[in-house]
């Protein structure tokens, strides 16, 4: 029944979502172009590799503990097998944990973390193969990043994580297309699923645990609404554009860009955009790391008075206040969202890395002090979310300033990394994990060959 804000006259004839749902129905896996396939399959081998490095984190543990569904699903890096959903939750919840997962530009949103536990959970446990695999898997990584254009940065500013809200919906696409939902079962799922999307940002205040649980929740919400869209539970097709629609909700607005998320859905194709990372942190961050590193080839820490960082109005939020706190991070993982540390980090220790957020390398006075003395200007010309920069202006003793800048984000679209590169990343994450390196050479063999049959995780279990 239509809401009493909206009579039945003022409701669109063809939904967003029912655009949408045609898009996606509309699409055959055999036609996929052969980049956005190569890109699937990296993104599978990268989260992979982080659900291993992962496996044995606290986080980790406490989200499998709290599982009671066994079933015949793989848990990634794990002896016990689980139900679909939970599968799903475990894993997503390993891969985004240590923020090392790849990144929509545009968004930002962390596709792989969401779709790929969804879409391998659900064709493991109904048999599908890896055609249907990688339909899915596109399909849901295409509505996650389309999403993110809509009303950009918007759902940040609400509070919300963007990963969280939009990667449950980007599930439920993802999933329905591989169990080859129909129109109405899929417009069913997305209206549903709009309800079970969740996700506030409230983690940043101490470095709390609930992102990384924000993607597994969405790949199981996910996978729950497209099975009660093929059972015929029915969800509003209004779910994108109502008056009390997802955007609403999480956006304060209806008044996005739909076509951005519809209009030449399945002729082009962001997800060939996908970066990977480079470094294990909030990707923003990224650019000023690379910046720091050569900044560090050119003045002695003792020498600088300040680091002044030129940054997009939309990142200050999230990586720079309140600066004190940003400047010591409470723990490690707080570290992985602080700009100051991350500059600091990758100024003195030449690289950041996993071990560079552990609580006790947080706490590196040498560090500390360093990130002291990094502070930010807002940059109104700056291209975030659009694209995402660097640009450092270091102060001296002797009142000299020497700058340094990064115009794109190293693994994303303008500099991507290689097959071999994201292979080499599976390696030394499989390492990191506990993995020898048999076991992960032999599991990257297995992952390559994962699509030319039903799809089967029992190799990547213990």
């Amino acid at each position: 029944m239509p809401s009493p804000a909206m009579p039945a006259s003022d409701l669109p004839q063809i939904a967003v979502a029912e655009h949408l749902a045609q898009k996606i129905c509309a699409l055959d896996s055999s036609k996929l172009p052969r980049a956005v396939r190569d890109k699937c399959i990296a993104l599978v081998i990268d989260v992979i590799g982080l659900a291993v490095t992962a496996r044995n984190e606290d986080y980790v543990k406490s989200t499998l503990a709290a599982c009671e569904d066994d079933g015949p699903c793989t848990a990634i890096g794990h002896a016990r097998t689980l139900s679909t959903a939970a599968a799903a939750l475990v894993n997503g919840t390993a891969i985004h944990g240590e923020d090392f997962d790849d990144t929509f530009e545009g968004g930002p949103v962390h596709s792989g973390a969401v779709i790929v536990p969804a879409v391998l959970a659900a064709c493991e446990r109904h048999g599908l193969s890896g055609d249907a695999a990688l339909l899915g898997i596109a399909v849901g990584v295409e509505t996650m990043c389309r999403l993110s254009t809509v009303a950009p940065t918007l759902t940040h500013k609400a509070g919300f994580h963007p990963t969280a809200v939009f990667g449950a919906v980007g599930a439920a696409a993802s999933v329905g297309a591989a169990l080859k939902l129909n129109e109405r079962q899929l417009v069913d799922a997305l209206g549903t699923v709009g309800s079970l999307a969740s996700g506030i940002i409230e983690y940043l205040a101490e470095g709390a645990w609930t992102k990384r649980l924000h993607a597994g929740w969405a790949a199981q919400s996910g996978i729950r609404a497209a099975l009660l869209g093929r059972a015929g539970f029915l969800g509003p097709r209004t779910v994108f554009e109502g008056v009390h629609g997802l955007f609403h909700g999480f956006a304060n607005t209806t008044k996005g860009d739909y076509d951005a998320l519809v209009g030449d859905f399945g002729a082009h194709w962001l997800a060939e955009t996908l970066a990977f990372k480079p470094y294990p942190c909030g990707t923003m961050t990224h650019p000023y790391i690379d910046c720091a590193r050569r900044l560090a080839k050119r003045v002695k820490a003792e020498d600088v008075v300040e680091m002044i960082c030129d940054v997009g109005e939309g990142t200050v939020h999230r990586l720079w206040e309140p600066l004190a706190f940003k400047q010591r991070p409470a723990n490690g993982y707080a570290g992985k969202f602080s700009t100051p540390y991350c500059v600091a980090a990758g100024f003195l220790r030449g690289n950041v890395g996993l071990s560079d957020f552990s609580d006790a390398a947080v706490r590196d006075p040498a560090v500390l002090a360093i990130a002291s003395k990094v502070r930010y200007r807002i940059d109104p010309q700056n291209p975030y979310p659009k694209n995402f920069t660097g640009h450092i202006r270091a102060t001296l003793r002797d009142g000299s300033v020497v700058e340094e800048r990064q115009p794109h984000m190293r693994g994303g679209a303008q500099e991507p990394l290689t097959r071999t590169d994201i292979e080499q990343k599976f390696l030394l994450n499989a390492r990191h994990g506990g993995w020898s390196e048999a076991r992960a050479q032999q599991a990257l063999t297995r992952i390559g060959d994962l699509f030319n049959g039903p799809i089967d995780l029992s190799p990547l279990r213990g």
